[in-house]
């Protein structure tokens, strides 16, 4: 047994010294060291032997473990200096698996949108998420206690601060801020108490507003049913306009796609009411404008087949991978 323990002494120096890696003295411990290590399997023989010879082998086996500790902890010192000052990455390591991200189907669909609109002349306008009472209600023919204030299941900050219900807060801004001509889109986060596999407390919206001379709803209708056609790609898609109401817009109407063999509400408009334009400091006699309406999500579900407005908020990597084909 002495000379297997010279043997084995030697064999581990030499794989030692063209050891270059963590990687590889981990394996060269675990083939002298490990449970099934050769000198492990040395130790099982002790057994065998006489009492006498059992005292001397077991020393030289206990000496000798202790060497190839030693020498493999030195060598682990050497190895970690050179990796922190020479060359910090390990190539010898196994290569870690990566995965391509993708767009979140909300800013697919945001994108969708704004470069369709773009094409008609829509440019983005921006707004604070946490708004006036005037900008979000009063400013848009909705004053206090009016009726429609129910309809939006409000988040108050206190009495005059509230997180807007519509991006139509930034249609105020923007028409004081700019005279007309102009023409914007509104898109952004909205908030109403709400929750269910339809309805989220969070979800995004994007209006439109166009206030020029001489525009009419032959105008809106004309634009938004081509709108809804490139959108979802479908030239024959069915669409119907059906009279609604809006504090803000008059006349007001709801469109609806037939989605299945079923009509579905998509999106609401009309044309911008004259004192929303006075409150704006338009003439309403000289102009015009048309005002819309819809939900991200809602046209995201429909375009891509998602049954559950939750999936989009809840970060699950099987249902985000689907999208990684769309730009």
């Amino acid at each position: 047994m002495s000379i297997e323990i010279t043997s084995l002494l030697s064999s581990f120096k030499k794989e030692l010294a063209n050891c270059n890696s963590n990687n590889d003295l981990m394996k060269i411990k675990s083939n002298y060291l490990g449970k099934k290590g050769l000198l492990t399997e040395l130790f099982s023989q002790m057994k065998n032997l006489e009492l006498d010879e059992k005292k001397t082998k077991g020393a030289l086996l206990n000496q000798t473990k202790i060497s190839i500790e030693s020498l493999l902890n030195a060598k682990s010192k050497e190895l970690d200096s050179f990796n922190s000052t020479d060359n910090e990455i390990d190539i010898s390591l196994p290569a870690r698996g990566y995965t391509i991200g993708s767009h979140h189907p909300i800013t697919i669909t945001i994108n969708e949108i704004t470069n369709i609109l773009n094409k008609y002349g829509f440019s983005i306008s921006d707004g604070p998420e946490i708004e006036d009472d005037y900008y979000n209600f009063e400013a848009l023919n909705i004053p206090k206690n009016h009726p429609a204030r129910d309809m939006h299941d409000t988040f108050y900050i206190n009495n005059e601060k509230l997180l807007r219900t519509h991006t139509s807060s930034v249609q105020i801004r923007s028409m004081l801020e700019q005279s007309p001509p102009l023409r914007i889109m509104t898109p952004g986060k909205v908030y109403r108490c709400d929750s269910d596999p339809t309805h989220s407390p969070m979800f995004h919206q994007i209006e439109g507003l166009s206030v020029e001379k001489n525009i009419n709803f032959c105008h809106l209708k004309g634009f938004l049913t081509e709108f809804i056609k490139e959108f979802f790609d479908d030239k024959k898609i069915e669409i119907r306009f059906r009279p609604s109401y809006f504090p803000f817009t008059e006349p007001s109407a709801e469109i609806d796609i037939q989605f299945k063999n079923k009509w579905l509400e998509v999106l609401g408009c009309g044309m911008v009411h004259p004192n929303v334009l006075r409150n704006v400091k338009i003439d309403h006699k000289i102009f015009s404008g048309f005002a819309f309406g819809l939900g991200i999500e809602r046209f995201a579900m429909l375009k891509y087949g998602i049954s559950d407005l939750r999936e989009f908020f809840e970060n699950d990597l099987s249902f985000l991978s689907q999208f990684e084909s769309i730009r």
